[in-house]
């Protein structure tokens, strides 16, 4: 289909509630196939609709390890365990930076797929990590918003030394 722009920080946008998916047709579809293109070009392994500027609840991931993309419509975590696990992550909206969020270690989420049906999975390992940040990032909590203040404004300078070097100035 197409690769769409990507949103970047500090963007306001990437820190909007987006609303719910209510129609599930060929709009929809063809969004989730932007979605898959635009986070192939950037590299990622996740992308939501905001990450492009348009505030639904779709989340796009895929996942090195899977092979194949999944997409959630409406994702919410209904249950999270009190383990926690540390795992890198990072955004298409930052690229070339990341650092170590903690989170639950497993998660169930129900979601709908492209069709409007009800779905529910459990996960653990990086799928229940590229779960909840993307429907963080669906909340309007982006990535950064998890890092203590210290790690965040580092996080922010390296970014900005990224964006600075890339446009030469």
């Amino acid at each position: 289909m197409a690769v769409r722009e990507i949103v970047r920080f500090p963007d306001p946008r990437l820190r909007q509630a987006a609303a719910g998916v209510t129609q599930f047709d060929a709009a929809l579809a063809a969004l989730a196939q932007d979605l898959r293109d635009t986070m192939k070009a950037a590299p990622g392994i996740g992308i939501t609709a905001p990450h492009i500027g348009v505030p639904l609840r779709l989340v796009v991931l895929d996942l090195p390890e899977e092979g194949h993309t999944r997409i959630y419509v409406n994702p919410r975590v209904t249950w999270a365990s009190a383990e926690l696990g540390r795992y890198p992550e990072g955004s298409v909206s930052m690229p070339g930076v990341v650092d170590e969020v903690e989170r639950p270690a497993q998660v169930r989420v129900q979601y709908q797929d492209l069709a409007g049906k009800s779905e529910e999975v459990e996960a653990d390992g990086l799928l229940a990590v590229c779960l909840q940040h993307e429907i963080d990032q669906l909340d309007g909590i982006f990535w950064l918003q998890k890092l203590s203040r210290l790690r965040r404004e580092r996080v922010v300078k390296r970014f900005e030394k990224l964006a600075r070097a890339a446009s030469g100035t």
